[in-house]
């Protein structure tokens, strides 16, 4: 298939205005498990970019709590991942500079009394650099926490304070059920008002999810044929090469649909699926994506499968099942990959079907949100393709790769030159972000950080829309427990993920899109 890349020119990008300016008001981001990957890996990384960009105040402080002592090693190996997973470089003096703002404290998190010398610490760092009563919490600990740091936040009065912009911000997962998710929220809403709660999900600080938004209402020519009328069906995909990386405790609880479906996927279903707001306000988007996944009708359970990989090979090496993954049951039936199909009972979408599907130690690492266009009603060309160089007309696709590579492609049809017959094939226009505004090393907590510190919750979930998606999946997560799957592993690591996943979309007559990526 020919593929026309498109660029983004110097004299393009000389006609966009500059950045409003959002630099947060000087304050302290406490980060609860500080030493788990999370932090070094991501976060530090994240926020050093956002002070190479100068959108961190000069009198800021950032607070590594956990349990064990680590006292100035903490900083040194935040340093260092910022060196191998940031892209500084070690003679940068910003990096050096940096550093002096980044401290740690020891404190088991269920230690009720100690919370006090937490507040103190916080109180002696904020007098000592001028900081005043803005901060931020950040929960990046096992679920099992949450709770318990909340409410120690609440009984030392640091989550209400009299002046200041306090905030608490959440990892997944929200829950494991529609039950635990509505009490983790009341425990959180007990102690901090709702518009103080950051849920993060950090596939919604990625560039080309923020995208899809301007995608579909900044240009005219889209947004007209984005309906019922003109789309045959969605596919929206995310597949990993990685196997459960030991991490065989967590992913037993877990799996597919509530570690990725449940969450990512739903998310970038909204954005696709969404009316447009009355204005890019948190309020104004958070109540379309809501209005979206409580047009969902409940799920039928064989609408849902499951799957559970076994030894294969990926990417040229072999690699082992599931099953024997460290500290996994040998006997598991947890799914490492979840398919269903869903509709949208509303005006825009109805009768229209979207596919879902994700996975792990699948062929190959992709996101993408594949959109199918439905075919022209005279396919008047079908006569003139038999033994021509394309044998039958494809459908419209419009793709938008959320990663690796990040952008947007759209196939159609075109004629082939210098032929005396009219054989029509499909070519690709294709726009990749990384060739239109060069690379970065920006890993997508950047923005989300910078919104949870300056207020804004545009990008983060909503109790109301936690709750909904949870009401949908919580009945066939109910259903896959009653009943463990007669075959599991079934699926070889390395391939597309089981065949029940391909009569899913057989039933209607459909198959999953497979050639993924660039």
């Amino acid at each position: 298939m020919a593929t026309v890349q498109m660029k983004v020119s110097p004299e393009d990008l000389s006609h966009v205005p500059p950045a409003r300016e959002r630099i947060p008001e000087p304050g302290i981001m406490v980060i609860f498990g500080a030493s788990g990957d999370l932090t070094k890996r991501k976060l530090l990384p994240a926020l050093f970019h956002l002070k190479q960009s100068g959108l961190l105040p000069d009198n800021f402080a950032i607070v590594g709590v956990a349990r064990r002592p680590l006292g100035d090693e903490f900083a040194a190996d935040m340093r260092q991942g910022i060196l191998e997973y940031g892209g500084a470089d070690a003679s940068d003096a910003k990096l050096n500079e940096f550093s002096k703002h980044i401290s740690y404290y020891a404190l088991s998190f269920d230690d009720g009394p100690g919370y006090a010398g937490l507040k103190a610490e916080l109180d002696r760092i904020a007098q000592e650099k001028g900081i005043g009563d803005d901060r931020l919490f950040y929960l990046a600990t096992a679920p099992e926490y949450f709770a318990p740091i909340i409410e120690n936040l609440g009984a030392q009065g640091m989550a209400q304070p009299e002046k200041g912009r306090v905030g608490v911000v959440i990892e997944k997962p929200f829950g494991h059920d529609l039950d635990s998710a509505r009490e983790l929220n009341q425990q959180v809403n007990a102690v901090f008002h709702e518009n103080q709660v950051f849920r993060i999900d950090h596939y919604l600080g990625k560039e080309t999810v923020q995208n899809i938004l301007v995608f579909r209402f900044a240009n005219g020519i889209f947004e007209p044929i984005w309906n019922r009328n003109y789309i045959d069906h969605v596919q929206i995909t995310a597949a990993e090469t990685l196997g459960v990386e030991g991490r065989g405790p967590f992913y037993e609880k877990a799996g597919a649909l509530r570690d990725v479906v449940q969450n990512h996927m739903m998310e970038l279903l909204s954005f696709v699926a969404m009316e447009p707001p009355s204005s890019f306000e948190s309020e104004s988007v958070r109540r379309e994506k809501v209005k979206v996944w409580r047009a969902i009708p409940p799920l039928p359970v064989n609408d849902a499968v499951r799957g559970q990989y076994g030894p294969g090979v990926v990417e040229g090496q072999k690699v082992i099942g599931y099953r024997d993954e460290e500290r996994v049951d040998p006997e598991s039936g947890t799914e490492t990959f979840a398919a269903l199909r869903l509709g949208i009972e509303n005006w825009r979408w109805a009768g229209v079907p979207f596919f879902l599907r994700a996975g792990k130690r699948l062929k190959k690492r992709a996101t993408e949100i594949s959109i199918q266009f439905k075919q022209p009603p005279l396919l008047i060309f079908n006569q003139v393709l038999k033994g021509g160089t394309c044998q039958e007309i494809q459908p419209n696709l419009l793709t938008i790769r959320i990663q690796p590579d990040e952008g947007i492609a759209l196939r159609f049809g075109a004629k082939v030159p210098t032929t005396p017959e009219m054989s029509v094939c499909p070519v690709n226009m294709d726009f990749d972000y990384a060739a239109a505004f060069g690379k970065s090393s920006a890993n997508g907590y950047e923005r989300l950080l910078l919104d949870a510190m300056l207020g804004d919750q545009t990008l983060f979930a909503h109790r109301d829309g936690v709750e909904t998606t949870w009401a949908l999946y919580t009945p066939i997560l109910e259903a896959w427990a009653t009943k463990n799957p007669e075959v599991f592993p079934n699926y070889f690591a390395g391939t597309w993920g089981p065949d029940c996943a391909d009569r899913l979309l057989e039933r209607s007559g459909h198959v999953w899109r497979n050639d993924l990526g660039r």
